[in-house]
């Protein structure tokens, strides 16, 4: 009896914390945080910046662009009147400027994307912050991104919409 009676308090103990598991619900959340980036007050002046710095690159193109141009006008005016030694000079000094002109172009994207992950970075830290601090307080197992572009197959309707939560967590009114 008292064999039973040990094994009965060691099958207990084992299945308590087994049994808890099971009644603890199991929360899982989703976001849109395209959603919330789109509503940022911080987007809006990160985006200010970009269209800046995009209008100063262009500006720096054009004006490569004019000068090559301007150069290959002169040459094709005066192409009859040119020595052959000229003429080579002026073509590898246009191809130069061709060149310098895609160079910089190809710069100036690198660049751009540069300068947008700069510019995004501290927005996305503060709302994956947001994410994982209403994860926390709300109890969350996992929170899904559910943006349009995402591969979830599947949605059920306990999984709990936390844009809004996040958006409240920012102080971003709707």
């Amino acid at each position: 009896m008292r064999n039973s009676f040990k094994v009965l308090i060691a099958a207990l103990i084992i299945a308590l914390p087994t049994l808890s598991f099971a009644q603890k619900s199991l929360k899982f959340g989703h976001i849109n945080s395209q959603e919330i980036l789109q509503s940022m007050p911080e987007r809006d002046s990160a985006e200010v910046k970009m269209t800046k710095f995009q209008k100063e690159l262009q500006e720096t193109y054009e004006g490569i662009q004019v000068e090559l141009n301007t150069k290959y006008q002169k040459y094709l005016a005066e192409e009859k009147t040119l020595t052959d030694l000229v003429k080579k000079t002026r073509t590898e000094e246009i191809q130069q400027y061709q060149d310098r002109l895609k160079q910089f172009g190809e710069n100036a994207q690198q660049e751009i994307q540069k300068k947008q992950g700069e510019l995004m970075q501290p927005i996305s830290e503060k709302i994956k912050k947001a994410i994982g601090d209403v994860g926390k307080e709300n109890g969350f197992i996992y929170i899904f991104e559910m943006a349009p572009g995402t591969s979830i197959l599947y949605n059920s309707p306990e999984s709990i919409d936390i844009t809004s939560l996040v958006k409240a967590k920012l102080g971003i009114k709707k």
